[in-house]
């Protein structure tokens, strides 16, 4: 097995990192790897915004606490009662990603970007989560004011988002893969 693969099958969501911000050069290679993923015609139509700000962190996880308490649904209000609730696990660096709404392939090309971007970080030890959180954040007015003030263009949607830190924890065990998932035809 190569080591690209090696990392593939290892990476795993990480929900506890060192108060300790990542290195630029780290950043940066992340970074690169998501604006190199692959993209529907060539279109490059993924917008990233990293907030490293432990303000700006704050007030996003504020945001979306405030949006989950009010959701009406149970397991997001549940989630947003915690004390400890951090919608991006304390990690130092928060991207979110964003596509053009007129671009019918954006949330694949995000979404494939941020893979890349997950894996590039698994592969200089940075640990990383995917943080699907933002979707119903955006679509309120909280949301929209926040997206203003992150300074995401009007023309783009929310696709996801990941956390990026060192590592606090043990490497988390992989769960057992779904059976019946692959459908070979020859």
């Amino acid at each position: 097995m190569n080591e690209t693969i090696k990392i593939i099958l290892n990476r795993r969501s990480i929900r506890k990192y060192k108060n300790e911000q990542i290195k630029d050069e780290e950043l940066q290679m992340i970074l690169e790897a998501g604006k190199y993923a692959p993209c529907g015609l060539n279109q490059q139509s993924t917008y990233f915004t990293v907030v490293q700000n432990e303000k700006m962190l704050k007030k996003i996880n504020d945001v979306c606490k405030q949006v989950y308490l009010s959701s009406g649904i149970k397991v997001f209000e549940d989630r947003a009662k915690a004390d400890n609730f951090c919608v991006y696990h304390g990690a130092p660096t928060f991207v979110i990603a964003c596509g053009e709404k007129e671009v019918a392939a954006y949330l694949n090309n995000g979404s494939v970007a941020l893979e890349n971007m997950l894996i590039a970080a698994e592969s200089i030890g940075i640990g990383s989560c995917w943080i699907h959180a933002l979707t119903m954040i955006f679509q309120t007015e909280e949301g929209q004011t926040l997206k203003n003030e992150l300074g995401i263009p009007d023309n783009h949607v929310f696709v996801g988002a990941a956390a990026f830190g060192y590592k606090d924890m043990p490497q988390p065990s992989p769960a057992p893969r779904k059976e019946g998932t692959v459908n070979i035809i020859r």
